[in-house]
């Protein structure tokens, strides 16, 4: 089981991990493991929560957003303004989405929405460090991580070749399952609003993808994970 845990690792973290040569199905199987990727950054963050205890609020969350984007090598904010810009500039078109969903340069709508993802982050990062919810700091990244799974469970991948198609193809779908419930029911423990909070994210943007172009693709995917990490954080910051 490490190597697939080292390949989910090397996939959504920029942590110094090698993973070796590997199978696709290990590939497959490293979508078991992102979860506990999310968990492993969740403590990171309430252990950096923890270091800079009493430091001004605004300051340990500046600190906090930056870590989360540099250790995940801003790869789902990267999704997240690919699929911004494709959504809005397909005009409800199914190929022209995906045709600017490969594009590699952004436009306005996609950096328009990642700001607005950033900041309204940093502010619930700022007050649940203000309320010490060393907690909800660490479910967020979980949660965000635990939806990817259920959405390649549960959606077609609808783009040819690349990382994403080996995944979908050999992500073992009972197994990654029994994960995702799990992985909720801890969650649900450790925070009950969040959790309701990450499943409706996930139902209205499966809805979306699947109206729009009858699937998921990596960007979309990427999309989802920072969007249920900022919802989350939100809730979770709202309810305390």
């Amino acid at each position: 089981m490490l190597r697939p845990l080292f390949i989910a690792l090397q996939f959504l973290t920029r942590l110094p991990v090698k993973a070796g040569d590997w199978s696709d199905r290990d590939v497959g199987r490293s979508m078991l493991c992102y979860p506990l990727v999310g968990l492993l950054l969740g403590v990171a963050l309430a252990g950096i929560t923890a270091a800079l205890y009493g430091r001004a609020p605004g300051v340990v969350a500046a600190v906090l957003l930056a870590f989360w984007v540099i250790a995940t090598g801003a790869l789902h904010l990267d999704g997240l303004a690919d699929s911004a810009d494709a959504w809005i500039g397909g005009f409800g078109d199914r190929q022209r989405t995906l045709d600017i969903m490969g594009d590699t340069h952004c436009g306005p709508v996609a950096v328009a929405v990642v700001g607005v993802a950033l900041i309204a982050k940093f502010a619930a990062l700022e007050a649940l460090v203000a309320t010490d919810a060393w907690l909800a700091l660490a479910t967020a990244p979980v949660l965000g991580r635990a939806v990817v799974p259920l959405l390649f469970v549960t959606t077609p991948y609808v783009r040819a070749g690349g990382v994403g198609a080996v995944l979908a193809e050999h992500l073992p779908r009972r197994a990654a399952a029994a994960v995702v419930v799990c992985f909720a029911f801890a969650a649900g423990v450790a925070n009950l609003s969040m959790t309701l909070t990450a499943g409706i994210v996930f139902l209205a943007l499966r809805a979306l993808m699947v109206r729009r172009i009858g699937g998921t693709t990596g960007d979309t995917a990427g999309a989802l994970v920072e969007l249920v990490e900022t919802a989350t954080l939100l809730v979770a910051s709202v309810m305390r």
